[in-house]
């Protein structure tokens, strides 16, 4: 075998024969795919078959949803750009919404589109469908092979645009393609691609640099673009130097080390109170690898703390995201570690023995140590039978450093956002603003798969877990050891939330009746373990992360106790004008 892989490198750079197939594969291999997740289809057969020859994993999954939510993870935490395939027509179609999802979290991927046969495009024939068509909207490309000869070209094209526009490219391939005989040559990723664009303009990081050392009161947001480009210890450099608080973006709460003195959290949705009180005395804000979200800057806790005077310097490497949301004062389209490298350079260039600000150091503990004790308080509040709050608080203090959490969408992962705090890039794996339920457990596995030295834990809701429970079977038979901690608080209780505040804790469609999560996990192979009382919590979990095997802990947590509404920009009291529905107006509550 290493006799045949020597020869397969020697033939990198030459035009050979070889099957479409083998093009594909040799090309992943050249991309260093180590695996491809899917469902056994027929329409890939012939690419699969030599899947295992190239010592790439071929992972089934139960279902296809599953797929770029796996491959989303594993690219987050190793920075490889997942690849998912499926039967043509339903097969691909399943991957609508997580390919979305990994759209809006801007995670490179590939998606293999096998699609109709071109004897019979337009028959209507068996399971086809304009998979082009379909993806447009929710991929940064899609890329369609129109000649057997072009196939490795376009599988190319497709991973230089999903690196270059951080995103997933749809390589659509007519299921026949697969077959027969090409000329071609397998490049090596640096011939077609570059992944880096540098650290930006001079003269806009000059303008950076002056706006930095006039600031009275500089705050830095670092966001996933800081994590993807491993410049978490650049950004310290520069916090250090000004003495400037960081928050972290939202659902990103790994951008920037907890245990820092400068750290003050994330912003957005359920955040951190010392982030918010913090980010909205700023005169100067650099924003790092972040897009701003409209979402992730709204007011929370009735605090509007995104300031409206600061001077905004924002760092993204994708030009559409420059001043997409606020207004900025200078913009670096630029790699957030290349620019932040030569920002540090400039600032110690002027000012190489800064000292730091004391008083401003002592204002952030002040926000931070005011902030935990809140946090401890509102979970020690009794629940029936668990309080959400006490179990996240309790999940925290018990798993090790270095754990990935993967979050979902819903209240407790939502709540979640306030508790998680991590020292290191590439542990937090969040749902993010695509708002998909069913997110965080085939995410975890994938996460799991790319770094399999770290414990991995996903905070699933009852709701979210009838979503994915099923890829539990994918986990046993894989042998992939996640823990699942489902709070089970018998409701869809985010959107239960906006039933009580805006329509009179009138309840359509918001509760669910759940079988025992714990239960059918172990009918399923896995460890489950069912949990009522908060005492019980860490340790159950401690216990489980230590085991190694694949567990689920169904969570008994209070379905009373919700976060605030979800989405309060977007909703208001109801107003009835029909005769039939004016007992439902909000201005006749109470007047019955």
């Amino acid at each position: 075998m290493a006799k045949v892989e020597s020869e397969m490198k020697q033939l990198r750079g030459q035009k050979v024969k070889m099957t479409p197939s083998e093009a594909i594969v040799e090309t992943l291999v050249a991309e260093g795919v180590k695996e491809v997740y899917g469902i056994l289809g027929s329409a890939f057969m012939d690419m699969l078959d030599l899947l295992p020859t190239a010592d790439i994993r071929f992972l089934p999954v139960r279902h296809e949803q599953t797929t770029a939510h796996m491959a989303d993870a594993y690219t987050r935490v190793t920075g490889v750009a997942g690849v998912v395939v499926g039967q043509n027509g339903p097969g691909i179609t399943n991957m609508v919404t997580s390919v979305a999802a990994a759209n809006q979290a801007h995670t490179p991927m590939v998606v293999i589109s096998p699609s109709a046969g071109t004897p019979t495009v337009g028959w209507d024939g068996f399971q086809e469908c304009n998979q082009v068509s379909v993806f447009e909207d929710i991929t940064k490309e899609t890329v369609q092979v129109t000649h057997v000869s072009r196939v490795a070209d376009c599988l190319r094209t497709a991973f230089r645009i999903a690196y270059a526009e951080r995103g997933p490219v749809l390589f659509d391939i007519p299921r026949d393609y697969f077959y027969g005989e090409l000329e071609d040559q397998i490049l090596e990723p640096y011939q077609y691609r570059v992944d880096s664009r540098g650290s930006g303009d001079p003269g806009q990081l000059d303008n950076a640099v002056e706006l930095l050392k006039k600031a009275e009161y500089p705050v830095i947001i670092s966001g996933r673009g800081t994590v993807d480009s491993d410049g978490i210890n650049a950004v310290k450099e520069i916090a250090e130097h000004l003495t400037a608080p960081v928050a972290v973006s939202y659902m990103h709460n790994d951008a920037f080390p907890d245990n820092h003195p400068l750290a003050v959290g994330p912003i957005g949705y359920m955040g951190s109170k010392a982030a918010m009180n913090t980010l909205k005395k700023a005169d100067v804000v650099l924003a790092i690898g972040t897009r701003l979200s409209v979402f992730g800057t709204l007011p929370c806790y009735d605090i509007d703390y995104f300031p409206k005077d600061a001077k905004i310097i924002q760092v993204d490497i994708n030009p559409r995201n420059i001043a997409r949301t606020h207004p900025i004062e200078v913009g670096l389209i630029a790699d957030a570690k290349a620019a932040c490298d030569e920002l540090n350079k400039r600032l110690q260039a002027d000012n190489p023995h800064s000292v730091q600000n004391q008083e401003r150091l002592q204002e952030v503990t002040h926000e931070r140590e005011k902030w935990e004790k809140e946090l401890v308080s509102l979970a020690m509040e009794d629940g029936n039978p668990i309080n959400p709050r006490r179990a996240l608080l309790e999940l925290t203090r018990a798993v090790p450093e270095g754990t990935m959490i993967s979050t979902d969408i819903g209240n407790v992962s939502s709540t979640a956002n306030a508790y998680l705090k991590f020292n290191q890039g590439r542990k937090h794996i969040a749902a993010l603003t695509f708002g998909n339920t069913g997110f965080a457990y085939p995410a975890a596995l994938g996460a799991q798969l790319g770094d399999p030295d770290s414990p991995t834990v996903a905070i699933v809701g009852d709701g979210a877990w009838g979503m994915s429970l099923h890829e539990v079977s994918t986990a046993v038979e894989q042998n992939i050891p996640v823990v699942a901690c489902v709070f089970n608080n018998n409701a869809w209780c985010a959107e239960k939330k906006n039933q009580v505040d805006y329509y009179d804790n009138r309840f359509v469609g918001a509760d669910i009746d759940s079988p025992d999560f714990a239960e059918v996990a172990r009918s399923m192979g896995a460890q489950g373990y069912r949990v009522d009382k908060p005492e019980d919590v860490g340790p159950v979990i401690a216990e489980a992360i230590k085991s190694k095997k694949p567990t689920v802990i169904d969570i008994q947590v209070d379905g009373t106790q919700l976060a605030p509404p979800f989405r309060k920009d977007a909703l208001k009291m109801p107003t009835r004008h029909l005769p039939k529905y004016k007992h439902l107006d909000f201005e006749s509550w109470g007047k019955e």
